[in-house]
């Protein structure tokens, strides 16, 4: 009898009640609020770090900072709606409109300043995703 002559079994479904549902929708927001405020103060705080050694490399952590912050602002509104609608052209759309405007942004920071200044600017700019990355797991632990 070989591999393929097994019968497959079903696979195991997990419940999943509306209760941990709306559990997990609660702390989904509660991260989501948390990690925003967290990124907008340590953006500052890195701006304000930077300020007196180099304004252009301030000026870019900030302002990846709030291009980030607004990213996933609209990035987490699309996965929503995307879950709500089921339309990926929508979302698809959504994503490269997106990314193509913050795109723009870090295009004319580098024009406008010292090439270098992209490395604050990323820094900041995807500090929303990296706080959120580290903070969900523990987050959604089920107890």
């Amino acid at each position: 009898m070989g591999w393929d002559d097994q019968e497959d079994s079903p696979p195991t479904r997990r419940t999943y009640s509306d209760a941990e549902a709306a559990a997990d929708l609660a702390t989904y927001k509660q991260l989501k609020g948390s990690v925003l405020i967290l990124t907008g103060a340590l953006t500052v705080v890195g701006a304000l770090a930077l300020e007196r050694w180099s304004p252009a490399g301030s000026l870019a952590i900030l302002i990846g900072g709030l291009c980030g912050i607004g990213n996933m602002l609209l990035s987490t509104r699309g996965n929503e709606r995307l879950v709500e609608t089921r339309k990926v052209r929508a979302f698809v759309i959504s994503s490269f409109l997106r990314l193509g405007l913050l795109g723009i942004v870090a295009a004319v920071l580098a024009l406008r300043g010292p090439a270098w200044s992209l490395g604050p600017f990323f820094l900041g700019f995807f500090l929303p995703l990296a706080l959120f990355a580290a903070r969900a797991p523990r987050a959604f632990e089920r107890k």
